[in-house]
């Protein structure tokens, strides 16, 4: 067995061109009368076999097995190579015009040489680079060679490809043939001074004079509908190249004026530099006489649509669909809906065994257009039968152990579900197929999060796995139950969010009582076959509280004890006056005796979250279980309680409205004094700011975050625990006590980019207003709410307000995507090592124990290290 030693790239001498060439290519026809490659051309047949059943004149293979061979064009006169025009330069800058040697003493020569090789034996890479530019600069510094005694000149490089020399004379432009053969005259060991290899890259090798001609296979032509043959644009390129190096060696050849010759030469020059790269920097980029811009070498390769990040690293893929996601609260958070019209065009390769044959017979006897059914037929010698168009019967009868059957997608398969952009791991996770009719995939909205995903237009990818091996690991490794901890901070990421959250709060309150229809209605939904639990109240009718139902569906020796979201918040009235807070959660062998949950037990990203700790004692499984039937039962008594908002849940009486006028008005006044103050030239400015930006901070502060916040605690006595919107805000289910205000009674201070509102007219933001009107309605602030209404110059201030958050958001999306896929290119090839030390795949080490806490971030408890202590505290605690 043979391990690789190592990659060398070097540059293709001109004399190996020719060895690995077949054919001389010296002609610009492509095809001849009848349609033929001719010898010579471009297409010629010794380049490779392309077509169906054509056989290779040089290796006599057909199209799939032949490597394909290159050719070579000869060019009249040396071209320099715009890709090696950087090195070129550096080499033509330190080294002798005259004598080609580098421009050092010979002793500092010798020494270099001495150490430079020391460091290569001790394999000190960085330090050998660092050698070789040190060497540079103190050669390029030299105005004489110490070698001849030669003056030397200043070398500039006009992109991509023209080197002048500044000499007494004056600015001379040098030929591609001239610096060729200054560069030929550099020695080895000089080469290898410069950072240079002399045995794989002589620097004389960067000016063509032969140029490879790649396989036909390489840039094959496609015929079009109309029976036009049409050519790749390297095929174009190359017959550009051929073109005008012809002509410009007849020119040579007849003895044509040198202003003609150099025309011809310059045109080479651009044909063989937009052939290698057409976004060259400083030249025109060369167009197909459509208009459209041709695509050079360098183009197939680079960016996101080039051959590494186009083809290699992601490509597009069979097996797998693509549309519109719709929720779905039924289905299991483990479960993604499959539309059947793409189950039935999505296969799975399934073999053929005696356990499963007749199942397989059924199978095929309903054919692609029946769910379930299969599309194909692998017969054991390889053959593959489409049961579209056979006696499906016959086919069904000749089955036998060994044949592969492509049979539909089914319920119970597993498949991969992903959302771009993939920003994470958890963008992609393994779901268990449920075919469902509609267009739609389906997915438990409790999986948005990982996804990022809404239901407003959003698509997603899904990817059958075609093997056993990949269906294992995808069911072992990958399906969502395994990610509800997020690997990111070992905290849930799945979890409990907005009509789940609300749900939860009304079903745990004090206040709810269920009767016996209910209590089996709201069970049923979240698939329970047991017994009911005995009624909390018995006489004069049976009733149930919700805390009884929870309690149905958590593992009987579970314990658990926090405060619950509504603990922190600020003048809470419940429902019910006379009833106390029911903050605190206590979970006490498996019952829910105290607290109401809310965000804080069942929300995602919550530490010490209910969830959470049912992970922790008793397995995702069981988490999955409890998410899977509670949370839906969480739902259904929204619908029972008739959860909704409306526009009278956010009135206040006449008397909190006088009151907040009042309050805008005082607050206007003390705008007012300000800006006289500012006018008289009395105002202070603070440390490091402008009187202006001082009076505009000082405005904004009173008007939005001192303002907004005395609106507060005058509206806040009309909003108690009754009200839907307070119980949202309340229990962390959606929207804060902001929003609140800024519906109920007004918006406060519009602000762009922490400033407000100037831009729009001379002095003025708009023409409504006097110039240099300097007052709060002038400048952006709202002092009406969303009850009442806004004014059209309200509804404007607020929209250029919003509009800042939506630029922000587009800008930044793009500027981390880009920062992130940098950063993961620098790292994909960073280890962790086997003795917890993270290191470069040469061994170097950049931390000595990985995170410095050696840690890992998806076993750790949101980015802490877990306490076994506590958790065991926790476990046994109850039971001491």
């Amino acid at each position: 067995m043979y391990r690789i030693k190592e990659v060398k790239f070097g540059i293709l001498s001109p004399d190996e061109i020719r060895r690995m060439s077949v054919t001389n290519i010296i002609t610009s026809d492509v095809y001849d009368s009848d349609g033929a490659p001719v010898d010579g051309g471009v297409m010629d047949k010794r380049l490779g076999a392309i077509e169906p059943k054509e056989v290779c004149p040089i290796c006599g293979n057909t199209r799939d097995e032949c490597p394909g061979h290159f050719g070579h064009i000869e060019l009249a006169k040396p071209v320099i190579h715009a890709g090696f025009a950087k090195h070129i330069h550096m080499y033509l800058k330190t080294t002798c015009r005259v004598c080609g040697r580098v421009k050092l003493p010979e002793n500092e020569r010798q020494l270099y040489l001495k150490l430079l090789k020391d460091l290569e034996d001790l394999n000190l890479k960085y330090l050998v680079k660092r050698l070789h530019e040190f060497i540079r600069k103190r050669a390029a510094a030299q105005q004489t060679c110490p070698h001849c005694g030669a003056p030397q000149y200043k070398i500039k490089l006009d992109k991509p490809h023209t080197f002048y020399e500044d000499r007494e004379e004056g600015i001379v432009k040098l030929t591609p043939a001239e610096v060729r053969s200054r560069l030929e005259k550099i020695p080895d060991d000089d080469v290898r001074l410069l950072g240079g290899d002399p045995t794989d890259a002589r620097p004389e090798w960067m000016v063509l004079t032969v140029l490879p001609v790649p396989p036909r296979a390489v840039r094959p032509s496609i015929l079009l509908e109309t029976g036009i043959r049409s050519e790749d644009d390297l095929t174009h390129k190359l017959v550009d190249i051929i073109r005008v190096n012809n002509r410009l060696r007849e020119h040579v050849e007849t003895g044509a004026p040198n202003a003609l010759i150099e025309d011809e030469w310059e045109l080479l020059q651009y044909h063989v530099t937009t052939y290698f790269d057409n976004e060259a920097p400083g030249i025109p980029q060369a167009k197909h006489r459509t208009g459209k811009t041709l695509k050079g070498i360098a183009q197939r390769l680079k960016g996101k649509e080039g051959r590494f990040r186009g083809n290699l690293r992601g490509k597009r893929v069979d097996f797998s669909a693509r549309t519109v996601i719709s929720p779905d609260p039924n289905l299991s958070i483990n479960e993604v809906g499959v539309p059947e019209v793409v189950a039935k065009v999505l296969t799975v390769p399934e073999k053929v065994t005696p356990w499963n044959i007749e199942e397989m017979r059924k199978l095929v006897l309903n054919g692609p257009d029946k769910w379930p059914g299969a599309n194909y037929v692998i017969r054991p010698d390889g053959r593959k039968i489409s049961l579209k168009f056979v006696d499906r019967k016959a086919v069904a009868e000749s089955l036998a152990p060994g044949f592969i059957v492509e049979r539909h997608l089914l319920d119970g398969d597993v498949v991969l579900f992903n959302r771009q952009p993939s920003l994470h791991r958890i963008s992609v996770m393994a779901h268990i197929v449920r075919v469902l009719p509609y267009k739609t995939f389906r997915l438990n909205l409790l999986v948005c999060p990982p996804y990022n995903a809404d239901f407003d237009g959003d698509e997603m990818n899904l990817h059958v796995p075609q093997s056993e091996e990949a269906r294992a690991e995808a069911r072992i490794l990958m399906l969502v139950e395994k990610h509800i901890l997020t690997p990111r901070y070992g905290g849930p990421i799945i979890g409990g969010l907005q009509d789940y959250i609300s749900g939860a709060f009304l079903l745990t309150n004090k206040s709810t009582i269920l009767t016996k229809a209910e209590v089996i209605d709201l069970l049923s939904v979240a698939g329970y076959k047991g017994s009911l639990p005995e009624p909390a109240i018995q006489r004069p009718v049976e009733y149930w509280t919700g805390k009884q139902i929870v309690s149905v569906f958590l593992p009987g020796d579970f314990n658990y004890k926090r405060n619950a979201k509504i603990a922190s918040a600020s003048a809470l009235r419940c429902i019910d006056e006379d009833c106390p807070h029911d903050s605190l959660v206590i979970i006490k062998k498996g019952q829910l005796l105290e607290g109401v949950i809310d965000k804080a037990s069942i929300g995602r990203e919550e530490p010490e979250s209910l969830v959470h700790w049912l992970i922790k004692e008793h397995g995702e499984d069981v988490a999955r279980k409890f998410m899977d039937n509670v949370y839906r039962m969480f739902i259904r008594f929204s619908e029972m309680y008739g959860f909704t908002m409306s526009y009278y849940h956010l009135l206040i009486p006449p008397e909190a409205r006088e009151r907040i006028r009042s309050i805008i008005a005082d607050k206007k006044r003390e705008v007012s004094r300000l800006i006289e103050e500012y006018r008289a030239g009395r105002l202070q400015p603070k440390p490091g700011k402008t009187v202006e930006e001082t009076l505009e901070d000082e405005v904004i502060d009173l008007l939005s975050k001192r303002l907004l916040d005395e609106v507060a605690d005058v509206i806040t006595p009309y909003f108690t625990l009754a009200n839907p919107v307070i119980v949202m805000a309340r229990t962390g289910s959606r929207g804060n006590p902001v929003n609140l205000t800024q519906m109920a009674a007004l918006l406060g201070q519009q602000t762009v980019r922490g400033k407000r509102l100037t831009r729009g007219y001379m002095d003025r933001s708009l023409p409504h207003f006097k110039p240099g009107d300097l007052g709060p309605e002038a400048r952006g602030f709202v002092a009406r709410g969303f009850v009442n209404g806004l004014s059209p110059i309200e509804m404007f201030f607020h929209a250029a307000g919003g509009r800042e958050g939506l630029i922000d958001t587009a800008v930044r999306t793009s500027q981390s995507g880009y920062m992130q896929r940098r950063l993961i290119n620098a790292l994909q090839d960073v280890r962790v090592d086997i003795d917890g030390s993270v290191r470069t795949t040469n061994g170097e080490v950049i931390q000595f124990k990985y995170g410095e806490d050696g840690v890992d971030p998806m076993r750790s408890d949101h980015g802490k290290a877990v306490n076994v202590d506590r958790v065991i505290q926790k476990v046994v605690g109850w039971r001491m």
